[in-house]
Protein backbone atom coordinates (compact mmCIF):
# COMPACT_ATOMS: atom_id res chain seq x y z
CA UNK A 1 0.00 0.00 0.00
CA UNK A 2 1.08 3.73 -0.69
CA UNK A 3 2.19 5.83 2.29
CA UNK A 4 0.21 8.37 0.60
CA UNK A 5 -3.11 6.12 0.71
CA UNK A 6 -1.92 5.13 4.78
CA UNK A 7 -1.66 8.67 5.27
CA UNK A 8 -5.31 9.88 3.74
CA UNK A 9 -6.94 6.48 5.85
CA UNK A 10 -5.05 7.75 9.27
CA UNK A 11 -6.17 11.21 8.57
CA UNK A 12 -9.80 9.62 7.86
CA UNK A 13 -9.75 8.00 11.10
CA UNK A 14 -8.88 10.82 12.96
CA UNK A 15 -11.57 12.76 11.39
CA UNK A 16 -13.78 10.54 12.35
CA UNK A 17 -12.78 10.29 15.67
CA UNK A 18 -12.64 14.08 15.72
CA UNK A 19 -16.34 14.14 14.37
CA UNK A 20 -15.19 16.78 11.33
CA UNK A 21 -18.19 15.89 9.19
CA UNK A 22 -16.13 18.06 5.90
CA UNK A 23 -12.58 16.44 6.49
CA UNK A 24 -14.10 12.71 7.33
CA UNK A 25 -16.59 13.03 4.40
CA UNK A 26 -13.84 14.34 1.55
CA UNK A 27 -11.31 11.78 2.74
CA UNK A 28 -13.97 8.99 2.36
CA UNK A 29 -14.48 10.41 -1.24
CA UNK A 30 -10.97 10.48 -2.12
CA UNK A 31 -10.44 7.06 -1.04
CA UNK A 32 -13.42 5.81 -3.14
CA UNK A 33 -11.73 7.27 -6.26
CA UNK A 34 -8.93 5.73 -5.27
CA UNK A 35 -10.42 1.82 -4.78
CA UNK A 36 -12.01 2.41 -8.28
CA UNK A 37 -9.14 3.63 -9.93
CA UNK A 38 -7.31 0.43 -8.00
CA UNK A 39 -9.57 -2.05 -9.70
CA UNK A 40 -9.95 -0.25 -13.22
CA UNK A 41 -8.45 -2.38 -15.29
CA UNK A 42 -8.07 -6.03 -15.74
CA UNK A 43 -6.47 -6.98 -12.34
CA UNK A 44 -6.95 -5.12 -9.15
CA UNK A 45 -3.92 -3.64 -7.73
CA UNK A 46 -2.10 -0.99 -5.37
CA UNK A 47 -1.72 2.14 -6.92
CA UNK A 48 1.71 3.76 -6.07
CA UNK A 49 1.78 7.22 -4.61
CA UNK A 50 2.56 8.95 -8.12
CA UNK A 51 -0.57 7.26 -8.96
CA UNK A 52 -2.55 7.97 -5.93
CA UNK A 53 -1.33 11.63 -6.21
CA UNK A 54 -2.68 12.11 -9.79
CA UNK A 55 -6.07 10.87 -8.53
CA UNK A 56 -6.66 13.76 -5.82
CA UNK A 57 -5.35 15.93 -8.23
CA UNK A 58 -8.21 15.18 -10.75
CA UNK A 59 -10.54 14.93 -7.49
CA UNK A 60 -9.31 18.58 -6.51
CA UNK A 61 -9.90 20.08 -10.02
CA UNK A 62 -13.80 17.92 -10.28
CA UNK A 63 -14.23 20.47 -6.86
CA UNK A 64 -12.91 23.73 -8.40
CA UNK A 65 -14.84 23.25 -11.29
CA UNK A 66 -18.00 22.05 -9.52
CA UNK A 67 -17.47 25.24 -7.19
CA UNK A 68 -17.66 27.69 -9.88
CA UNK A 69 -20.33 26.10 -11.48
CA UNK A 70 -22.44 26.18 -8.32
CA UNK A 71 -21.16 29.73 -8.19
CA UNK A 72 -22.31 31.13 -11.33
CA UNK A 73 -26.18 29.44 -10.52
CA UNK A 74 -26.31 31.12 -7.86
CA UNK A 75 -26.09 28.67 -5.36
CA UNK A 76 -23.27 29.62 -3.03
CA UNK A 77 -24.24 27.64 0.01
CA UNK A 78 -23.03 24.48 -2.33
CA UNK A 79 -20.21 26.31 -3.88
CA UNK A 80 -18.62 27.22 -0.35
CA UNK A 81 -18.79 23.40 0.56
CA UNK A 82 -17.21 22.26 -2.99
CA UNK A 83 -14.51 25.15 -2.22
CA UNK A 84 -14.16 23.79 1.41
CA UNK A 85 -13.47 20.23 -0.19
CA UNK A 86 -10.92 21.25 -2.46
CA UNK A 87 -9.18 23.28 0.59
CA UNK A 88 -9.38 19.86 2.45
CA UNK A 89 -7.49 17.41 -0.39
CA UNK A 90 -5.02 20.22 -1.46
CA UNK A 91 -3.60 19.48 2.04
CA UNK A 92 -2.11 15.93 0.42
CA UNK A 93 -1.08 17.53 -2.96
CA UNK A 94 2.62 19.17 -3.61
CA UNK A 95 2.97 23.19 -3.55
CA UNK A 96 1.32 24.56 -6.51
CA UNK A 97 4.61 26.27 -8.62
CA UNK A 98 4.47 29.88 -9.49
CA UNK A 99 4.50 31.20 -13.10
CA UNK A 100 8.53 31.68 -12.72
CA UNK A 101 9.37 28.51 -11.71
CA UNK A 102 6.59 27.09 -13.99
CA UNK A 103 8.20 28.95 -17.28
CA UNK A 104 11.86 27.44 -16.14
CA UNK A 105 10.52 24.21 -15.89
CA UNK A 106 9.26 24.04 -19.20
CA UNK A 107 12.00 25.71 -20.91
CA UNK A 108 14.12 22.83 -19.50
CA UNK A 109 11.75 20.58 -20.44
CA UNK A 110 11.26 21.74 -24.08
CA UNK A 111 15.13 21.93 -24.99
CA UNK A 112 15.71 18.51 -23.33
CA UNK A 113 13.19 17.32 -25.61
CA UNK A 114 14.19 19.03 -28.27
CA UNK A 115 11.02 20.55 -29.73
CA UNK A 116 11.16 23.80 -31.42
CA UNK A 117 7.78 24.74 -32.87
CA UNK A 118 4.16 24.65 -32.49
CA UNK A 119 3.61 21.53 -34.71
CA UNK A 120 5.36 19.50 -31.91
CA UNK A 121 2.98 20.53 -29.44
CA UNK A 122 1.93 17.11 -28.61
CA UNK A 123 5.70 15.89 -27.18
CA UNK A 124 6.27 19.30 -25.62
CA UNK A 125 3.26 18.85 -23.77
CA UNK A 126 4.11 15.19 -22.51
CA UNK A 127 7.88 16.60 -21.58
CA UNK A 128 6.14 19.47 -19.87
CA UNK A 129 4.28 17.39 -17.52
CA UNK A 130 6.16 15.30 -16.89
CA UNK A 131 8.42 17.68 -15.41
CA UNK A 132 5.92 19.33 -13.46
CA UNK A 133 4.47 16.46 -12.30
CA UNK A 134 1.60 17.38 -10.61
CA UNK A 135 2.47 20.74 -9.60
CA UNK A 136 0.26 22.79 -11.74
CA UNK A 137 -2.67 22.68 -13.51
CA UNK A 138 -2.74 21.26 -17.42
CA UNK A 139 -4.20 24.29 -18.30
CA UNK A 140 -1.45 26.64 -16.85
CA UNK A 141 1.13 24.14 -18.35
CA UNK A 142 -0.56 24.16 -21.86
CA UNK A 143 -0.19 28.22 -22.01
CA UNK A 144 3.17 28.30 -21.16
CA UNK A 145 3.93 25.91 -23.77
CA UNK A 146 2.46 27.22 -26.29
CA UNK A 147 3.88 30.77 -25.00
CA UNK A 148 7.53 29.42 -25.30
CA UNK A 149 6.80 27.59 -28.75
CA UNK A 150 5.05 30.68 -30.48
CA UNK A 151 8.63 32.31 -29.52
Amino acid sequence: MSTLKDTLTADMRAALKARDELTTSTLRMALAAIGTAEVAGQVKRELSDEEVLAVLVKEAKKRREAATAFADAGRAEQAAKETAESDVLSRYLPKQLDDAELAELVAQALSTAGVTGKAQMGPAMKAAQTAVAGRAEGARVAAEVRRQLAV
